[in-house]
Formats: C-alpha cells, structure tokens, sequence
C-alpha cells in the first residue's frame, strides 16, 4: 500500500510540474537587436523545396555580421555548441515547454546551464555551419516538446508540423 501512494503522490507531482511549465507566461521578442519585419521574408517558415532540411522549420533573419542576439524569451540554456548544419547554435527551452533554437552565430556568449532573461545577449550573427558563403543571418526556430497533433498535414515533411511553430507568427505580435 504504500508503494502504491508513493507512485500516486510521484505522478500527481510530475503532473503538477508540467502543468507549471504550460503556466509560465511566454513573451517572445525579436531576437536581433535592430531586426524588423524588413529583414525577413514573412513566408519562409515551412517553405519547401529548402536547402539539405527539406522544409524550411524556422525564420532568417538577416543583419551584420556581429549584431547582438538576444534570447526571444526567458529560459533555461540547454546546450551550446556547433553542429554541421546550425554552425554555432544555443538552444533555450522556455515558458510552455518550447525550445528556441538559435542557429548561425558568429559567436556563442552563453553557456549551458545558465538561466538567461530577454535583455541577456547569448551570441551575435553570423554565417557558419551551411550559411558559410551566404548573408550574415541569424536561423531562428521554435519547437514543442508536446507534439500539436492537430497541426500535421499533407505537406512535405507535414508530420513535423507537430512539433515547430511559426516564430513569425510570435514576432509580429509584438
């Protein structure tokens, strides 16, 4: 018997944890210090045909090389790095269980493990990994951890939609 209350009180608890991620007001900003709704195309996410990906998952938003990225949200910095395709990235999970993903940078200014608020700089744009050779721009891209199944569709690559999310979508609120 007390096995049993022992696994109730531990899922009752791991439910109320992730219903405290979903409660967390999310703001998004833009993540580029100056960036406007001028400096990318307002239907690149989900375009296809699109380079190696296939589909298009994010936002580029284009500025000089060395401009200042902000993190679009508070959160917690889950790893930083560089990867073939990204070059530099950080990748942030924020309010209601969503990744931000960061990708391109000239320079990494943040680190695993650090909480990081919408003020904090966490790298500058840049062109590494497959943008080498292309304008200086800052891959910007929004992911669920909970799959929004609603959302598939016969598009290429449709399935994923159940993960990604228009950034545009959040940075034209604002």
């Amino acid at each position: 018997m007390l096995k049993i209350k022992k696994r109730y009180y531990l899922l009752i608890g791991l439910f109320v944890f992730l219903m405290m991620g979903f409660a967390i007001p999310q703001s998004i900003n833009m993540p580029v210090e100056g960036a406007h709704q001028a400096d990318y195309h307002p239907e690149s996410f989900w375009y296809y045909p699109w380079g190696r990906s296939g589909t298009h998952k994010g936002v580029d938003i284009f500025a000089k090389k060395g401009t200042p990225i902000r993190s679009a949200t508070h959160g917690l910095v889950i790893s930083t790095g560089q990867i073939r395709l990204g070059g530099n990235y950080v990748l942030i999970l924020g309010p209601k269980w969503r990744m931000h993903y960061y990708a391109h940078l000239n320079e990494i200014k943040t680190h695993g493990g650090s909480f990081v608020n919408q003020e904090d700089v966490i790298g500058t744009v840049g062109d590494s990994g497959n943008a080498a050779g292309k304008p200086p721009h800052l891959h910007y891209t929004i992911a669920t951890l909970f799959p929004y199944f609603w959302r598939a569709d016969s598009s290429p690559q449709g399935w994923k939609k159940i993960f990604y999310l228009n950034p545009i979508r959040y940075l034209e609120e604002r």
